[in-house]
Order: structure tokens, then C-alpha cells, then sequence
């Protein structure tokens, strides 16, 4: 590998942002000998953008990226990776939590032969509801990258430029850089990495952004809700000729029909329930539809700055 590409999109972290290019910034070199590291600022609001611009020309190995809004944390990776100029890209979140001294091992594990390496923490440690909805974002994921994949993912991610080539021409406001990575090639794998307490800031994913990352995930990228809906749809209609039977049966044997309108209630509301269901999901697939054909576009860039120099200079002139 002749040169490494960091791909960190940012959304407040004017406070993480300083030691972590310090960190970087000395772990780094003694890993790979030319290397770069992209800033993705998609639309702070903190003072995050004015960090990168005052930390670009102490760090030339930095290049700095103002998006005109916020949108999103994958779509602003996706253009840090179309970006890239390294053999290799690394993605990582802003926050601290994602200790470059680990970047190694995700370099090592993808030296063996893999195209794409997990670094997955020992264990989940973000709180209850946040913990769950990870795991109902794996979930969604699994339709579209396979169980055992999906279970390995996280934001802690090395994998081969090349690969980028399965989805040069994708075009979409909602994406997930995951399912685009297996577009490209089905060789993943993981390795165990330190996941650091965070300690500055607080955390910009909640409970309600995974869960609607999730629902996106499966609307998006999988037919499983059809699937849902149809299964629902057939085991309904089994239930239903189990019912016509009991009706029939008892009126056969006893010579009286069912009695209650209850009953009847109960029956219509569950079909209707189940219709009301799947009209849904076909809506939301029908509203994603619509939403492509107004060509909106993944990202726009405001502004970008970089650093004096691609390679990073001697270690005393870094710090």
C-alpha cells in the first residue's frame, strides 16, 4: 500500500476535532508512509468548519469539506470515498471513540486477502435504547449483506479503493456506504478493536435517527417489508378458510350459525389492520420512488480547503 485515505465526516466537534488530528497526526506515519485525511463538516452548527480551516494549514495532510447542508453521515462519506486518492480508505467517526492507534489491525486483517475489514468493539457500551437500536439497524441490514456480515458492522471501516468502482454512479439521497460496499465485493471480514468512552460532546445519533436509519436501510435497499406484507397477507388468509371451516362445521354439526357480533368485529378489524399494513409499505416504497425521480442529489459541496502538501511532512514540523 503506497498511500491511506482517512475519510472522518464531522458534525459538531469543534471540541474532538483538535486532538484527534494531534492524535492522528503521529500514529499515522508510523503506519504507512504517504497518507491523507478528509474532513467531512456536514453542516455543523457548531464551530466546527472554523476548527478545520484554522487546523488545516498546521496538518497539510488535511483536506477540509463544507457542505452546503446537513446530509447526512453516510452521504458525506460517500463523498469523502469518491474523494479519496489512497490505496486504501479508512472511515472513522469524529468523536474519539475510534482510537487511530487500532487502525492497524484493520490494515493487517485486510493484507490476508479481504477487500472490506469491521472494526467491532468488544461490546456495545452506548445505553440501553441506543444499544438496540444498533442492533434494529443490523437487522434491517441483514436482507441486504447477509446475517453474518451484517452482525460486524460498524463506523470503524477499512476497505479498498477499488471497490468504490460498484457504485460510481450511484445517485440517491438515501444510501448506506455498507450495502454499497457488498455491491462491489462479498470478501468481509472483521476484527476486534478498543472502542473508547466518549468524552467531549455528546452523542448526534439517537434512538429515533438509528431506528429511522433502519427503516431506510429496509425500504431502501431490500424487499423484505413486501415480503413482510405478503406473508402476513397469506398466513391471514389460511386464518381466514380456518375460520369459514369453524363457521360451517358448527353450523353442520349443531344447526346454529356463530353467534356475537364480537366475534365478527374482531375479524374485520384484524383484516383490516393487515390491508392498512400493506398499503403502507407499498406507500413507502412509492414515496422513495418519488423522491428519485425528483433527482435530488446525494450531496453539494460548499467549499473545500486543503493542506500545502498531499504526503505529511517530518514529525517535528507536525507537531
Amino acid at each position: 500500500m503506497d498511500k491511506l485515505t482517512i475519510v472522518i465526516p464531522v458534525y459538531n466537534s469543534e471540541q474532538s476535532l483538535p486532538p484527534l488530528l494531534e492524535q492522528l497526526a503521529q500514529v499515522l506515519p508510523t503506519i504507512v508512509p504517504a497518507f491523507e485525511v478528509i474532513l467531512i463538516n456536514d453542516g455543523s452548527r457548531d464551530k466546527s468548519w472554523q476548527v478545520i480551516t484554522a487546523l488545516a494549514p498546521r496538518y497539510p495532510f488535511v483536506r477540509g469539506v463544507n457542505m452546503m447542508r446537513n446530509y447526512g453521515q453516510h452521504n458525506a462519506i460517500l463523498y469523502g470515498v469518491r474523494q479519496a486518492q489512497g490505496d486504501v480508505i479508512v472511515t472513522m467517526d469524529d468523536d474519539l471513540q475510534h482510537p487511530p492507534e487500532e487502525i492497524h489491525k484493520l490494515l493487517d486483517k485486510l493484507n490476508e486477502g479481504y477487500d472490506v475489514v469491521y472494526g467491532t468493539p468488544h461490546q456495545e457500551g452506548h445505553g440501553f435504547l441506543r444499544d438496540l437500536a444498533s442492533q434494529v439497524t443490523k437487522f434491517a441490514l441483514q436482507s441486504a449483506m447477509g446475517a453474518q456480515t451484517a452482525r460486524q458492522v460498524s463506523a470503524f471501516r477499512a476497505f479498498r479503493t477499488v471497490v468504490r468502482q460498484a457504485f460510481a454512479t450511484y445517485h440517491a439521497p438515501f444510501l448506506s456506504i455498507d450495502v454499497l460496499l457488498t455491491w462491489g465485493t462479498t470478501r468481509f471480514s472483521s476484527v476486534t478493536v478498543r472502542e473508547d468512552e466518549r468524552t467531549l460532546g455528546v452523542s448526534n445519533y439517537t434512538f429515533r435517527k438509528l431506528v429511522t436509519h433502519a427503516l431506510n436501510m429496509m425500504t431502501g435497499f431490500s424487499v423484505l417489508p413486501l415480503q413482510v406484507a405478503s406473508w402476513i397477507g397469506i398466513g391471514l388468509a389460511v386464518f381466514s378458510v380456518v375460520v369459514l371451516l369453524y363457521v360451517v362445521g358448527r353450523y353442520v354439526v349443531e344447526g346454529t350459525p356463530v353467534p356475537g357480533f364480537p366475534f365478527l368485529a374482531s375479524i374485520i378489524g384484524l383484516f383490516s389492520g393487515a390491508q392498512l399494513l400493506g398499503l403502507g409499505i407499498i406507500g413507502e416504497y412509492l414515496g422513495r420512488m418519488h423522491l428519485r425521480l425528483q433527482d435530488r442529489p446525494t450531496y453539494v459541496v460548499r467549499e473545500e480547503i486543503m493542506g500545502e502538501a498531499v504526503n505529511p511532512p517530518p514529525m517535528e514540523k507536525v507537531s
